[in-house]
């Protein structure tokens, strides 16, 4: 099967198309027929090892230091059933599927197999693209929503609200009710405001955290080396407001998450946003891309 190959650390240059075996699943996995794949920001920096250097132990120990252990990279796809494991009771052959697998590689390719507790059946009105692009940004958010204790009738600033992470933020907390104010630049002021903000800021012509006193600050693009900008956050909350970031961790995929973004899908209430769309073999292209810092939503790799 074809896939892309991460041969060592480093630029995009380094994920080369190559011929390799097609895996086969275990007794709890699934081999997944991959339609589509996501790029994100933790694709690229696994890519390029790109870290400070007080984690470059743990990340090393994790996914190994000269190169990638799972050479094959990719977190979040969407795809159709191939085979299962003998174990596998809620999945059979042809079932339409996405999934994210964020301490698991594989998705630049056109086969994977992965576990059957990261899968959820695909969202029935969307496309396979589509698909791929809520996971990343809507586990995430969602994530760091509830961590907050996002409720009803709070105001709440969005920092990013045009990434993946963003994107998926605004339409999820004005699903929960909250008032949003989305910051974003110039060019994707329209863009977030269709996904429901209440209102926008353009970072580019003023300070995106003087609209006012928020309940809850969300940084969704991961700002919290800047001390100065964490501080001008923690001065535009109310006395018990709360300012997230997105770097403060890592979060663990539970299914039921998977599943409850699927039936807001289907129900309109969180719409995928797709960027671009490069095939397998322009992945490099793609990182690159990615690497700008300038992607609205999401960028998706297509697999014939």
């Amino acid at each position: 099967m074809k896939a892309i190959v991460c041969t060592k650390y480093g630029p995009p240059e380094v994920l080369q198309l190559k011929e390799v075996e097609k895996p086969v699943p275990r007794k709890n996995e699934l081999c997944i027929k991959i339609f589509a794949a996501a790029v994100t920001v933790s694709d690229c920096i696994v890519r390029g090892f790109n870290v400070p250097k007080k984690f470059w132990l743990p990340m090393g120990l994790a996914i190994g230091f000269k190169k990638p252990r799972k050479p094959i990279l990719g977190m979040v796809l969407s795809g159709e059933v191939d085979s299962a494991g003998e174990d596998v009771k809620s999945f059979k052959q042809g079932d339409p599927v996405y999934a994210i697998n964020l301490p698991r590689f594989g998705a630049y390719a056109e086969y994977t197999c992965w576990p059957e507790d990261v899968v959820a059946f695909k969202p029935s009105n969307v496309t396979y693209e589509e698909a791929a692009a809520v996971p990343y940004g809507g586990i995430l958010a969602l994530h760091f929503l509830r961590k907050g204790n996002i409720q009803s009738g709070q105001k709440i600033l969005i920092y990013g609200a045009s990434g993946a992470i963003g994107t998926s933020a605004v339409q999820l907390a004005r699903y929960f009710g909250a008032t949003v104010t989305g910051v974003c630049s110039t060019s994707n002021l329209e863009l977030v405001r269709s996904l429901g903000a209440d209102a926008v800021i353009d970072y580019t012509k003023e300070d995106g955290t003087r609209g006012g006193l928020y309940d809850f600050i969300l940084d969704a693009v991961g700002k919290r080396k800047s001390s100065k900008f964490k501080s001008q956050c923690k001065g535009a909350l109310t006395p018990n407001g709360k300012y997230i970031s997105v770097d403060d961790e890592s979060p663990k995929v539970h299914k039921e998450n998977m599943i409850f973004l699927k039936e807001l899908v289907e129900a309109g209430k969180l719409k995928p946003v797709i960027d671009r769309r490069y095939p397998l073999e322009q992945t490099a292209e793609a990182h690159s891309y990615v690497e700008t810092g300038h992607k609205k939503g999401n960028v998706i790799i297509t697999v014939d």
